[in-house]
């Protein structure tokens, strides 16, 4: 059985539109290709309390929880220490976190705001980071990690080795100008013959017309090439030309 996941995307940049999270779908297509089935992501400013709750929940309702942004250096970075209070435990200076920050800065230079960023929460154990030294960490089922694109997908790779596998997401996607309406019917007729597999609709509009894209996707390889190709019979019953845009392959891969 598949492990879900949720992510819990943290900073009052992304709730005001100044920074567009690019986090979740790295992190989703990866854990697509483990075939851990991502349920939620939730989104919560730079409050203590919101960030304590939302994580409670989530860490209660899935096997893994990954959460990026408010672990640097600022007054605002509060992430760490929501994340202790969740757990009940305390938070100091990691000795190794510490010494790591401090022999990245010359003399003089590692100071408070720095220091910050070694602190972890009792009894979590450090995510390495490739980029810019200052570690996320890991606790419970929770995988705490920067929100700057870079560092998170530093830090992920550090992370995957230690992530369960399951069977991998295989995903088809048909694409066919043709609007929803026309198909919507037999789609949901589709859908009920095979119930393992989700199919989605989802239209384009572009320069050279309309149309959708009709994907298929489940763990079952046989189901999801049977619902495909029901999908195409459909297609050519209506005269419409159909394309496999993608080839069968596990979600976050290409």
């Amino acid at each position: 059985m598949s492990k879900s996941a949720a992510i819990l995307v943290i900073g009052d940049e992304i709730l005001s539109g100044r920074t567009q999270d690019t986090n979740s779908g790295h992190i989703a297509r990866v854990l697509g290709s483990l075939g851990i089935a991502l349920s939620e992501i939730r989104v919560v400013g730079d409050v203590e309390g919101r960030i304590v709750e939302a994580l409670n929940a989530l860490r209660a309702a899935h096997d893994l929880v990954f959460t990026t942004g408010g672990i640097g250096p600022t007054h605002d970075d509060i992430t760490a220490d929501a994340v202790a209070k969740a757990f009940g435990v305390s938070i100091d200076y990691h000795p190794e976190a510490y010494r790591l920050l401090e022999a990245r800065y010359p003399p003089g230079e590692f100071n408070e705001a720095r220091k910050r960023m070694a602190r972890i929460p009792e009894g979590a154990a450090l995510i390495p980071n490739a980029v810019s030294v200052a570690p996320g960490f890991h606790i419970g089922n929770v995988y705490v990690m920067a929100g700057v694109p870079m560092v998170m997908r530093a830090m992920l790779e550090q992370v995957v080795p230690q992530l369960p596998r399951g069977a991998p997401n295989i995903a088809i996607t048909i694409e066919a100008k043709v609007m929803e309406g026309a198909v919507a019917a037999r789609l949901a007729a589709i859908q009920k013959q095979e119930p393992d597999v989700a199919i989605g609709s989802y239209p384009f509009y572009r320069d050279t017309g309309t149309g959708v894209q009709l994907v298929a996707r489940g763990r079952d390889r046989q189901a999801v090439e049977r619902a495909a190709a029901a999908i195409e019979a459909h297609l050519r019953e209506l005269g419409v030309a159909a394309q496999r845009i993608k080839q069968v392959v596990p979600d976050g891969q290409s």
